[in-house]
């Protein structure tokens, strides 16, 4: 397979699986094993980029030969190859999910087709290096999320729906009117040729009000302080897997954005945006740990987290020093993984105890120890406990602002996170270890719905515990993307000259 094809690749595999599953609309017994070997070929293929970017070559593809920056740029460097493979393999992990209790409802109604068509979406955002088509990929994972958000159709979800989907609007919206205000001052929109003139440029107003624009809109897709409101009025109405996958990739997506640009076309003006991301990074964090503090539903306390964890990933941002970046990037690495196996684990304790809501809930450790075991394990992560994933990435975010002498900004992400082991430990004194409040029926489920809802559990708790417990190869990498990232000249020479940059 040459390089173009491969760089390619991350897009073919989920517009043909979606495309086979809506062929088979009528035999959905058939889509979920279409399904299942394509995310299976896209973490193969996620894996290949990673291996050949490691070194720090720069792929890029330009579409139809056209030359940049007039043509459509793809570029892969190890930060988007790294969010490549994590997304091929949370594909795997929710697709196998995908085949436990309530399997049938998801494959009639359309599951498949939309959930590939979400994986295009959020692969294209991470290969593309043009920003209208950045713009174009978050449609399609607008409208693909939409459909999936709303696919057992109940009230409650449709208006979760149409909250979900009228704010992000807000949000491309304003993504649209900053593109086009960015293409009137330089006249292009490839992000390569975007580094090389926007520093230059005389008018630094304009600039900011661009860069302030761009940053309304990717926080709102990133679920930032203070744009944040759509989450939580919408994730906990979807079904598991759906609200999985969700956790797992749409707001890192929206994270993904903010560091390629602000580290690629605004590293300049480090002056203003440093406080500017201090404010948004503390509120994100004190914010969404406060709001699963107060809540006593499993989804609502998950959904909030997921806002409480973005405020680490955008200390990167505020201190733009190479620690904290490779912190950022270690951070999302660890964190898709523990939250969306944490809303994997929740649908399993729903399956167990009959609820989401703590109240109902009780006695799991008694009938379920394997659950409450692997429970313990991302949440303690999420935590920060060592020596799991989760402590390393905030030893490295919280290191580096003690380096940089923002101690409010460190001080913040360590009371956040004993605030998140106690959110944590609500969950497991409420579910697992107090006794059960009433008695619910047994669920019913065969043995292949069993291990298709546990298999991946385990798998992505295997994770954790190998970030953990072996971290150097993964902060090695987290450190040469961060590198890579504030190389500027790097990116620019390898996709203005159609090469590869080493």
């Amino acid at each position: 397979m040459s390089v173009h094809v491969l760089i390619v690749s991350p897009l073919l595999v989920p517009l043909f699986a979606a495309a086979s599953c809506a062929l088979f609309w009528r035999r959905p017994a058939v889509q979920p094993w279409i399904s299942l070997a394509a995310s299976g070929v896209l973490l193969l293929v996620a894996l290949r980029l990673l291996l050949l970017t490691a070194d720090g070559t720069i792929l890029v593809a330009q579409m139809g030969d056209w030359p940049a920056p007039f043509g459509i740029s793809l570029v892969i460097d190890i930060f988007a190859a790294i969010m490549l493979a994590i997304t091929g393999l949370m594909a795997l992990a929710v697709g196998i999910y995908s085949l436990g209790p309530g399997r049938a409802g998801r494959d009639r109604a359309g599951f498949h087709p939309l959930y590939h068509s979400l994986l295009l979406g959020v692969c294209g955002s991470f290969v593309t290096g043009d920003l209208f088509n950045l713009y174009v990929w978050f449609e399609v994972m607008l409208i693909a999320s939409f459909g999936l958000l709303v696919l057992d159709r109940s009230r409650e979800q449709l208006d979760g729906g149409i909250r979900y989907v009228m704010l992000n609007l807000i949000g491309t919206t304003l993504f649209l009117a900053s593109i086009a205000l960015l293409y009137g001052m330089t006249g292009t929109l490839n992000m390569a040729d975007l580094a090389r003139v926007v520093p230059d440029l005389d008018n630094r107003g304009a600039v900011l009000a661009v860069a302030l624009l761009l940053l309304v809109a990717f926080g709102a897709k990133a679920a930032v302080f203070p744009l944040f409101n759509w989450l939580p009025a919408s994730y906990h109405t979807a079904s598991m897997p759906v609200v999985a996958i969700f956790a797992a990739l749409l707001t890192k997506v929206g994270v993904y954005a903010i560091l390629r640009v602000y580290t690629l076309l605004f590293s300049g003006d480090t002056g203003w945006l440093g406080p500017i991301f201090t404010v948004i990074a503390i509120g994100t964090m004190v914010i969404g740990v406060l709001g699963a503090a107060a809540h006593y539903d499993v989804r609502k306390i998950l959904s909030f987290h997921i806002i409480s964890q973005i405020g680490y990933m955008l200390i990167g941002l505020a201190l733009m020093t190479p620690l904290a970046i490779a912190g950022s990037i270690l951070y999302i690495v660890h964190h898709i993984v523990v939250k969306a196996n944490l809303f994997l684990l929740a649908g399993a304790i729903r399956q167990h105890g009959g609820s989401y809501a703590l109240a109902r809930l009780g006695g799991l450790w008694r009938t379920a120890p394997l659950l409450g075991l692997l429970f313990l394990i991302p949440a303690l992560s999420l935590a920060g406990i060592p020596p799991l994933s989760g402590f390393w990435g905030k030893l490295a975010v919280i290191r580096a602002s003690l380096d940089a002498q923002a101690w409010i900004l460190a001080a913040a992400a360590l009371v956040v996170g004993l605030l998140t082991l106690y959110s944590m430990i609500k969950i497991w004194n409420e579910a697992f270890w107090k006794a059960e409040p009433l008695p619910h029926p047994e669920a019913h489920w065969g043995r292949g719905e069993r291990v298709a809802m546990y298999l991946p559990i385990v798998a992505l708790a295997a994770i954790t515990l190998t970030i953990g417990l072996y971290t150097e190869p993964f902060a090695r990498l987290s450190i040469d993307a961060a590198n890579q990232l504030l190389d500027r000249d790097a990116y620019i020479a390898a996709v203005l000259t159609s090469g590869a940059a080493p």
